[in-house]
């Protein structure tokens, strides 16, 4: 199988739907994700996504989008997919990060208040995104 990184994570998240995260109740936990929000004056919202992943996701996105003409019904199908990506790899970004700090609690390491300050930032950053939907 010589499938490229991005068409294995394709495959594995085909038939993934908003609907299904939902009733999940509960998503995989292994991201990076820095959450973004309303930004201070001084403080820039974190990015969401590493550059990679936004290029992946929108070109994803263009392409759906040229197809609604043909195929309206599957462009949202697949539209409603990829949203559940994002959704579930947004998820994984802060699980991630998450499990970073825990094991640095866990192995007795002292964290950085600062390292919180970035983690606590980045969470209220994307609260304030959520929020201002």
């Amino acid at each position: 199988m010589n499938d490229k990184p991005e068409e294995r994570e394709e495959k594995r998240n085909e038939g993934l739907t908003t609907s299904a995260l939902a009733d999940a109740g509960q998503t995989e936990a292994r991201s990076n994700v820095p959450p973004a929000g309303a930004a201070t004056a001084e403080e820039q919202p974190a990015q969401l996504f590493s550059p990679d992943d936004t290029r992946t996701f929108r070109s994803r996105w263009d392409e759906i989008q040229v197809g609604f003409v043909d195929e309206p019904r599957r462009c949202v199908e697949q539209a409603d997919n990829l949203v559940a990506m994002a959704i579930k790899r947004l998820a994984e970004g802060f699980a991630e990060e998450r499990a970073k700090l825990e094991g640095q609690w866990d192995r007795g390491d002292n964290v950085s208040t600062e390292d919180l300050r970035i983690a606590l930032r980045r969470y209220r950053s994307f609260f304030n995104r959520l929020l201002s939907m």
